[in-house]
């Protein structure tokens, strides 16, 4: 799944890659403290502008080399007439018209990366690349960007294709990727802060909510677990030290070596800290403190939510990301539904000179001697560039992308240590808005009676009410409910047309029934979309790989077995020349904060490459504009191919040295 003041974010400029020749297809951090005072919006709303994103091209080229570029936070602030937690910004989330080609341009064109598919991670490596100076060319499959972060419209309805909670939002901190990435564009977004993050509803009674305020959500899981307060205390304690070692950090490729070691000269301590638990599941720490098993099947609940498994698989970094984040800067819903964030992401692209097409569909990634040169869409078009960067999944990529070619050996044994996520059953649908009670939270996680239910196809329901936060998303008197369960491909296949579509309406009158027992009675009365449900409101497996190009549908991948940690996850370089993967099957893993983080890394990655051939070809001046500047970190380029071997020395020093002595010393400290 993923305020107080107004922060402006800079960064320093890159060198501008369009100056490079180009390579032809041949060839000290402040810690937070986890008690968090609560969200305090600003008194006067600022005006709301049409377009949201101003020209940051424009802009860019007026900078001094030398002066770091004030690129503004992406978040406004003001009251809400009806909500106490809402929040304002100068910008709306309709897309003017088209900005981007339908795609029947065409031809050999050169470009320094062409990136297939328009997720959020295939976005923001877009996005980020091109402020850097590259020209990039997106090519999406579907008319809309955002793959499963996208939106369609029904009768007046706007509905989020997948989760409508949303991390990554902030005003602070350096895990704010969503923030970032639309300033670095010159784009801003409303945003309203849910006071809720979710509302667990699981067996024996259990009812939690977990509160935007870190303070409160701990007061009500204490009450509820007196016996275990220590515990409790503790190991949420231990997901507070990852978070702000992780929140304190400069977050770029952690497949760059002099990143990596500049940022540990910079902040061993923080650095340290997540080398001792970036091996370490969230499972296992939760049980050196709690002993209760109710406690820690709650703990697993949490942890499912974040990573579809339990917690003894689910790495430690990756819950204490989510577990902590949803209280420093919260879960903030945009204004105008999550397809916003992928419109003002291309919005912001075009600007930058760089190209998105649509109804674009890659079939095939083209090698020039081992190296990636260029891609082939259905229509038989070729696209060239010096980099490709690939938002499939790491299946599609090298099982279809690539499929005439022999499996790299580091991907045979990726998939020797994961297997595909399940998919989800999705259903969406009006219903009438007097059938929720006036406190109803946005967010519901539904368990009822059976704790070992909880990885079962259909055995969880989780529940997004995003019209709580923002009614303008559907027609008055009306509320939007958008209900996820995981299910397998492989229980939809098989079927005729017809058994298909009653198996899709029984499954989701199941599903209905499920929560008007547990939550809501009456609401099957009151479901207005009742003629759509049997067809265009419920999306199977078979609907997320048709529409969103996703092998059986799945999201991101699961460890066969216990993992270790983060470990076994591949990073965005790949064994093919040139090819570079993003996205939720790459390190961090899935969420839409996570998959921002493998954007981030990878354009860094990718620009440190082009950059390194490019001037082992040609001697220069570059800078934006033809303006000559230093980057503070350009001499990391000058080694940037040799990234495989620093990764595999840091990788073997960390397994036999640093953790070891690590684990000592924690050891003295429990």
């Amino acid at each position: 799944m993923h305020f107080p003041h107004l922060l402006s974010f800079t960064s320093t400029p890159a060198m501008h890659l369009s100056q490079f020749p180009s390579h032809h297809s041949q060839s000290s951090g402040h810690v937070q403290s986890p008690h968090l005072g609560k969200t305090r919006p600003r008194s006067q709303q600022p005006p709301i502008s049409t377009l949201g994103c101003y020209n940051v091209k424009d802009y860019l080229q007026t900078q001094t080399p030398k002066r770091k570029l004030n690129q503004g936070s992406g978040l406004r602030y003001s009251n809400s007439k009806n909500r106490s937690f809402a929040v304002r910004s100068s910008s709306t989330l309709s897309v003017d018209k088209v900005l981007e080609s339908d795609g029947k341009a065409g031809g050999k064109s050169k470009y320094d990366a062409i990136v297939i598919g328009s997720g959020i991670g295939g976005l923001v490596a877009a996005t980020q690349l091109a402020v850097k100076g590259a020209k990039v060319l997106v090519l999406e499959k579907y008319v809309i960007p955002g793959g499963s972060s996208g939106y369609y419209e029904r009768d007046g309805y706007t509905f989020d294709v997948g989760s409508s909670v949303m991390f990554g939002f902030s005003d602070k901190g350096n895990l704010n990727l969503i923030t970032q990435a639309l300033a670095a564009v010159g784009c801003e977004m409303q945003v309203i802060p849910d006071p809720t993050t979710v509302h667990y509803h699981l067996p024996d009674n259990l009812s939690v909510r977990v509160h935007r305020e870190y303070s409160e959500f701990i007061s009500e899981l204490t009450a509820k677990f007196p016996h275990e307060k220590n515990g409790i205390l503790k190991f949420f304690g231990e997901c507070w030290k990852v978070f702000n070692a992780l929140n304190s950090l400069e977050l770029k490729s952690l497949e760059e070596p002099i990143y990596l070691f500049g940022q540990f000269f910079q902040k061993p301590l923080e650095c340290l800290t997540l080398a001792y638990y970036l091996p370490q599941n969230a499972g296992d720490i939760a049980r050196r403190y709690i002993q209760d098993p109710q406690l820690l099947s709650f703990i697993d609940a949490e942890c499912f939510i974040v990573s579809t498994v339990k917690a003894l698989q689910t790495p430690m970094i990756n819950a204490s990301m989510v577990m902590c984040d949803r209280h420093y800067g919260g879960i903030n819903y945009p204004v105008g539904g999550v397809g916003g964030i992928a419109k003002s992401l291309a919005k912001g692209l075009v600007q930058l000179g760089s190209e998105i097409l649509y109804k674009a569909n890659v079939t095939g990634i083209i090698l020039d001697q081992g190296r990636a040169v260029g891609v082939r869409l259905s229509d038989k078009r070729e696209f060239f560039a010096k980099t490709i960067i690939s938002n499939a999944t790491r299946w599609d990529t090298f099982g279809k992308l690539l499929k005439e070619e022999d499996l790299p050996k580091e991907e045979e044994n990726f998939q020797k240590l994961y297997v595909k996520a399940p998919s989800f059953l999705s259903i969406h649908m009006g219903v009438k808005y007097d059938v929720l009670p006036p406190d109803t939270d946005c967010h519901h996680f539904v368990l009822e009676d059976d704790w070992a239910r909880l990885e079962e196809p259909y055995g969880s329901i989780f529940l997004s009410i995003p019209t709580i936060l923002d009614p303008s998303l559907c027609p008055e008197g009306r509320h939007i409910l958008h209900i996820f369960t995981t299910s397998s491909i492989e229980d939809w296949e098989g079927l005729s047309r017809k058994d298909y579509e009653a198996k899709k309406e029984r499954v989701a009158d199941e599903i209905i029934s499920r929560l008007e027992k547990k939550l809501f009675p009456g609401l099957m009365s009151s479901i207005v979309f009742k003629e759509f449900l049997q067809s265009c409101q419920v999306g199977t497996p078979k609907t997320h790989r048709r529409y969103l190009a996703r092998e059986q549908g799945t999201y991101g991948p699961l460890p066969r077995r216990t993992p270790k940690g983060l470990l076994g996850m591949p990073f965005n370089t790949t064994a093919i020349d040139g090819l570079y993967c993003v996205g939720d099957s790459c390190f961090p893993g899935q969420g839409v904060i996570a998959v921002s983080f493998s954007g981030v890394m990878c354009a860094h990655r990718v620009a440190a490459d082009i950059v390194s051939v490019s001037s082992s070809k040609e001697q220069g001046t570059f800078g934006f504009g033809g303006v000559p500047f230093v980057e503070d970190h350009i001499a990391l380029t000058h080694i940037s191919l040799i990234p495989h071997f620093t990764i595999w020395v840091l990788r073997r020093s960390l397994q036999y040295w640093m953790l070891p002595f690590l684990d000592y010393l924690g050891g003295l400290g429990h």
